[in-house]
């Protein structure tokens, strides 16, 4: 199963413990839903368990009917839930306080009583109309909605109190409200009663960040050692120039100690070089030698 998948299967193992919180989790459930109004309250999903939950609560809540259907196709399987009878989408409807004659469908604000309503709402339209993407692809979430007006409503609610820093896109007639970044995904999830999830998320960001330093300290330390070996080349190359035009016994005697240490030992550093003088020379020190002698070589015909 996917990350989001799981997500929302953790989501709806909560057991509400206030009816308040109950009421706005199905008010999210239904709002952001494929339709809600006097012609159509439907929801559907390719999750067994938020439908199921979406059905109790919406029965629990509303006193309406509600009805489930399955069907399967390319092994897949979705569930959409329908409230059939006109006088029960009314009853739905009424009971959120909507009355189906609004121009723009909007978050009533009077389902959420209590600071516990939110979290609980935010959860119901994530069940609804969400998902977030495997954290080991990318940090994504975005809750798909039908109107311009209500993803405005989502947005303001999600830069309430802790501000998850919500954007929001048009995607081929739909507005999709989405939040970047792992650290506030994560917030989100928890805020949401997902916390496993949460969690699993941290815990490959954190994987990530790993790889990540290696792979930089690795990527360091080679090109590191292809500029020690490819300066160490030149240097020898100089070096035996002198050597086999002049000789080595025409240089000072600091040159001459410092080409002969640099042709024995080709692959050690410079402050590795240093240390084998007579008298230790600082890596600046072997620096400037070995760039003299370079120019040395530079000057014989």
């Amino acid at each position: 199963m996917s990350f989001s998948y799981d997500a929302k299967s953790e989501m709806c193992k909560l057991e509400s413990e206030q009816s308040c919180c109950e009421k706005a989790e199905c008010y999210g459930l239904l709002l952001c839903a494929k339709s809600f109004s006097l012609q159509a309250v439907t929801l559907v999903t390719e999750h067994s368990l938020v439908a199921r939950r979406a059905a109790q609560l919406a029965a629990q809540t509303t006193g309406a009917i509600v009805d489930v259907r399955t069907a399967v196709s390319f092994h897949r399987s979705s569930y959409t839930l329908l409230v059939q009878e006109e006088s029960h989408r009314s009853q739905v409807l009424s009971a959120f306080g909507h009355s189906g004659q609004e121009i723009s469908l909007r978050v009533n604000l009077a389902n959420l009583e209590n600071d516990c309503c939110k979290a609980a709402f935010l959860r119901g339209v994530f069940l609804s109309c969400g998902t977030v993407t495997d954290p080991n692809k990318d940090y994504h979430l975005e809750l798909i909605l039908p109107y311009m007006n209500l993803a405005k409503d989502i947005m303001s609610l999600l830069r309430e109190g802790i501000d998850f820093h919500p954007a929001l896109v048009n995607r081929k007639g739909a507005f999709v409200v989405y939040i970047k970044g792992g650290d506030r995904i994560a917030d989100l999830l928890t805020y949401m009663g997902a916390g496993g999830a949460a969690m699993e998320l941290m815990q490959v960001r954190m994987l990530k960040e790993v790889r990540n330093n290696v792979n930089r300290k690795t990527n360091f330390e080679t090109a590191n050692i292809d500029k020690t070996v490819g300066a160490s080349v030149r240097q020898v190359e100089a070096i035996e120039k002198i050597r086999d035009t002049v000789g080595l016994e025409v240089l000072p005697e600091e040159l001459r100690e410092t080409a002969e240490l640099r042709l024995e030992n080709p692959e050690l550093s410079l402050r590795e070089l240093g240390q084998l003088f007579q008298i230790p020379v600082s890596r600046s020190g072997v620096n400037h030698r070995l760039r003299r002698l370079i120019e040395e070589a530079e000057n014989l015909k």
